[in-house]
This record gives structure tokens, sequence and C-alpha cells, in this order.
């Protein structure tokens, strides 16, 4: 029974595993031909669609059991030092290179878009990596960290990770050019690179996954983050996640007293 919160753990990294492999595998299949008589005469390269839009699932459902390994450490007393360890190096996989990798595959399209962009230097792309490495030394702060509880320093890996992961959810369903064109513009990766790292390693005072106090004033921003989100989902569908995002920070940052 001990052992569950843990198992949960490596389901939370297997998730972000099967993430990874969606996002990079190409689909190639070899198809032969032959000519009525058996024998070979030719063959021919067919490319399926890369599973881009497959990787959100699983980084929410990584997600979901990050919640529950949490839950069931504390309901049956088994949190120790394995398990937080354990549980930050399938964070980092999770909701630090999976999300790496959408960055990375969509400057990639990017990249391919402009002209000449075949022909692009891999260095371009490097900078997608920014993520996971601040989604790591976030993480390992987290654990040294010996000071109150009930606020974060700097925003949580997982809360990063959603928010990429329903980027190629908006792509998909944006049914606007103006969406499409936007997400083929490089320096929107490049500058979301750069904001989501630095809100990451930063000492930011973020809301935790609980009030300070149960007053008014303590649950004030609690109330405006799902307020935000609620509606958000209705009038904005996929958008609802990054803008949901943006009002946790945004809200942290303004009720910043009543959080610490």
């Amino acid at each position: 029974m001990k052992q569950i919160p843990n198992i949960l753990t490596l389901c939370n990294l297997l998730c972000g595993c099967i993430a990874i492999v969606l996002l990079l595998q190409n689909g190639i299949r070899i198809v032969q031909s032959d000519d009525g008589m058996g024998f070979v005469t030719g063959q021919e390269l067919l490319f399926n669609p890369e599973s881009i839009y497959l990787a959100p699932l699983f980084i929410a459902i990584a997600a979901v059991i990050d919640f529950f390994d949490g839950f069931f450490a504390r309901l049956l007393k088994a949190s120790g030092e394995m398990g937080k360890q354990l549980d930050s190096l399938a964070d980092v996989v999770s909701f630090g290179v999976a999300p790496g990798m959408i960055i990375y595959q969509f400057l990639r399209m990017s990249l391919a878009a402009q002209p000449d962009g075949l022909y692009a230097s891999f260095l371009w792309l490097i900078p997608a990596f920014l993520l996971p490495m601040a989604a790591a030394y976030r993480l390992a702060r987290f654990n040294l960290d010996e000071g109150p509880s009930h606020y974060f320093r700097g925003t949580p890996v997982p809360s990063v990770g959603l928010t990429v992961a329903a980027l190629p959810l908006i792509y998909w369903h944006a049914g606007s050019q103006t969406v499409l064109d936007l997400f083929m513009n490089k320096w929107l990766w490049y500058a979301l690179i750069i904001a989501l790292s630095w809100l990451m390693v930063s000492s930011l005072p973020i809301m935790s996954n609980k009030p300070k106090s149960i007053s008014m004033s303590g649950v004030m921003p609690y109330a405006l983050v799902l307020t935000t989100g609620i509606v958000s989902l209705f009038l904005l569908g996929w958008w609802c996640v990054p803008v949901t995002f943006a009002s946790f920070v945004i809200f942290s940052v303004i009720f910043k007293k009543q959080i610490i």
C-alpha cells in the first residue's frame, strides 16, 4: 500500500514519455508493390501526420495522476524523501521535456513556413530546450526550499506544462487564419519560452493550492482565477487554459499581500 503513490508517480512519468513519442514520431511507413507475379517492383514512403495534437491528452493525464499521487501519499501517510524526489523527476519529463518538445515542433513548423526555412540552422531550435532546463531548476529549488509552504516561489511546473499543452489544441481548432499565422511566427515562441522560463525560476510569490486563510480577502484571488477560468471556457474554448494561467499569475501579483 505504501508504494501506491510511487507507482502513480511512475505512471505520470510514463504518460510524459508517451507524449514525447507522439510529438517526435514521423509516421513513416514503407509500402512494397509487386508486378502480380511476386516480384517486388518498388517501394514507396508514405508519411502520416505527426501526432502533436495527441500529446496534450497524455500531459493532461499526467497532471491528474500528479494530483492523486500526492493525495494518496497523504492519505496513506507514505510521504517521504523518496516520493518527493521521484515526483520531481517525473514532473521534469511530463511538464518540462514534453511541453518543451511541443514548442520545439512549433518552432520547427514556423521556421519551415519561412522562405528557405527548411535550410534554417538547428541553432534556431535550441531555445526550446530552455523550458525543460528551467523546469528542472524550479523543481530542484522546490525540493530544497524550507520556507513557508502556503505559497509558491515562481510558477509551478505543472501549470506551465498544461498551458503549453493547450497550444496544439488551440492551433488545430483555431478556425482563424490570424491565429494560424500567429502560431507560425517564431518570435511568438521565443517570447513564450523566455516568459514561461522566467516565471518558473523567479521568486515571484504565486498562490498555492489552498488559500492562506478562509477570510474574504484570502479566498478572493482564488475566486477570481476560478471565475476567469469558467467564463473563458464558455467564451474562448481552448484559449481558456492560457487565459486562466495568465490570471493565475496576474492575480497572484495583485493580491501579493494576501498570499504571503
